[in-house]
């Protein structure tokens, strides 16, 4: 057995290409089942983000099973394969290990330290349990994972003052504009980002927002976290919009944050050039992956549309003071590395253990109750129960340092040959040494 994981991230795929792979979470009970369905793969966790997809398996045969992934990936995008590898990436077993540590970390983010992930990869753990793609095996990496994020953001100090995806987006517009205050600012969506955005805006000056979205609810519950804030600067109410009105909020609009969870663009070039007045400058800044705001936009002259990789910029200004931090978190995570290991090369141990341990069992039962036996009816109980203990305690004493050393054996040939011929010594038949390296 193997620990893959396969997939794309910021780091080798441009938007449009991770658009085409990201699995909402609508889609991940059925993703994950058509993965599962494939025979070399075993066990099955997403990682969807708007920065990444990532697919970890266990499989039984890693060849098989990377090919497998690979051909949901290419039928998910309707990309040809050749083309699609160039932006995958493969990592197997203890790489694929690390990787994961480091992403729930914040190391592998556009935003280096970003805390947002570590609940994304909570999540991701979550929906592979309540869709039966999460076995031993991943629910041990995950767990593994969770842990190291969460060690790295309370030992070290990399989460201190670090960015997210929101507030680089409105670092981005305040180097456009320079003046929040002055504009009107729309955001498109009422979720997590969109909260976020709401208090960055607030925090950098902006003092005309509006929020347009589905459920008119949601904006309000959103609007009320930031009524002291509103209130206390001296800023009007925000507005609140449903998506109905979005195309009469944004034409009076100077600057747009865009960050829902649709799968189709909410705006394209035919809707602005209906809605905004002819040479009317608009701001657009799309933080959604799939993207909100379709291609063609970047056609109009006097829109203006950037997305999530045009925060790398920004970002990098940031990410310096960060490094020597992320170097500190890097030791954390050799530490939970070895801990998963542990736990992994016990893995291939359990077979041969359980079979030993059920035979000597067996044994010791059987020539128990031959001794008791022979020693008759009048034998009381009490005594019964002294010599009872006295074979289980033989037999454990025996059998620990023979387990304990087979356990801690770090060297995978010299484990495997030290469970061969412990197979062999005992003729332990029903052994199957089933490999888990």
């Amino acid at each position: 057995m193997n620990i893959a994981v396969i997939g794309l991230s910021h780091k080798t795929a441009p938007v449009e290409i991770r658009e085409k792979l990201s699995v909402p979470e609508p889609q991940c009970e059925s993703a994950i089942a058509h993965l599962c369905s494939y025979p070399h793969v075993e066990e099955v966790a997403i990682l969807s983000t708007c920065n990444r997809l990532e697919i970890y398996v266990v499989t039984n045969e890693t060849e098989q099973g990377i090919r497998e992934v690979t051909q949901f990936l290419a039928e998910r995008s309707k990309m040809p394969l050749h083309h699609l590898r160039q932006h995958l990436f493969i990592l197997l077993h203890q790489d694929a290990v690390m990787h994961i540590m480091r992403v729930a970390a914040g190391l592998d983010s556009l935003v280096l330290g970003e805390g947002q992930i570590l609940a994304q990869v909570k999540h991701c753990h979550k929906l592979g349990q309540q869709h039966n793609g999460v076995g031993r095996v991943l629910n041990q990496l995950l767990k593994q994972a969770l842990t190291a994020g969460k060690r790295v953001r309370t030992e070290t100090s990399i989460g201190t003052g670090a960015v997210s995806i929101s507030s680089a987006a409105v670092e981005l517009a305040q180097m456009k504009v320079q003046n929040l205050a002055a504009y009107r600012v729309a955001i498109v969506g009422a979720g997590k980002m969109s909260r976020l955005l709401v208090q960055h805006l607030i925090a950098k000056g902006a003092a005309h927002i509006a929020i347009i979205n589905r459920s008119v609810q949601k904006a309000e519950e959103l609007a009320k976290q930031f009524q002291d804030a509103v209130q206390a600067n001296g800023h009007p109410p925000m507005q609140l919009h449903p998506l109905e009105e979005m195309m009469s909020v944004i034409a009076q609009s100077d600057l747009v944050f865009t960050s829902t969870a649709s799968t189709e663009p909410l705006l394209d070039r035919a809707k602005l050039e209906a809605s905004l007045t002819p040479n009317r400058p608009l701001m657009l800044i799309d933080i959604s992956v799939p993207r909100n705001v379709d291609a063609d936009v970047n056609d109009l002259p006097h829109v203006h549309v950037f997305n999530v990789d045009d925060l790398k910029a920004v970002v990098a200004q940031n990410q310096e003071s960060r490094r020597q931090m992320a170097m500190e978190a890097e030791a954390l995570l050799e530490e939970e590395l070895s801990t998963f290991e542990a736990w992994w090369r016990s893995l291939e141990t359990i077979s041969t253990i359980s079979s030993l341990r059920e035979k000597v069992e067996t044994i010791r039962v059987q020539e128990l109750e031959k001794a008791l036996s022979r020693l008759g009816t009048e034998f009381a109980d009490k005594h019964q129960e002294v010599i009872e203990a006295l074979s289980r305690g033989i037999v454990n004493k025996i059998l620990h340092d023979p387990m304990v050393q087979l356990r801690a054996q770090q060297d995978i040939e010299a484990r495997r040959a030290a469970m061969q011929t412990l197979q062999m010594l005992f003729n332990l038949e029903s052994a199957s040494n089933k490999q888990y390296s």
